[in-house]
């Protein structure tokens, strides 16, 4: 099977999601595909790659969420010799 293209990806997807949630959508589908899923199963899990980085407006655009100050980005380090 041929990796789909952004310009391959449904009208709803080009119209709901900003260029960097596309790629992440593209990516997901096509990694889907290639392990041998159904389309039905690779856009799902495409979709569910998408909503980790965005969330729907309430105008039905996607946006990137807004950052978690809950959450740390900080490397651990041990203390040993």
């Amino acid at each position: 099977m041929s990796q789909k293209q952004l310009q391959d990806l449904p009208s709803e997807v080009q119209q709901q999601l900003n260029q960097g949630a596309q790629q992440i959508f593209l990516a997901a589908y096509n990694s889907a595909s290639e392990d041998g899923m159904s389309e039905e199963a690779a856009m799902n899990v495409a979709w569910n790659s998408v909503k980790q980085e965005y969330e729907p407006g309430e105008d039905g655009q996607w946006r990137p969420k807004p950052e978690d100050s809950h959450q740390h980005h900080k490397s651990v380090t041990s203390g040993g010799n």
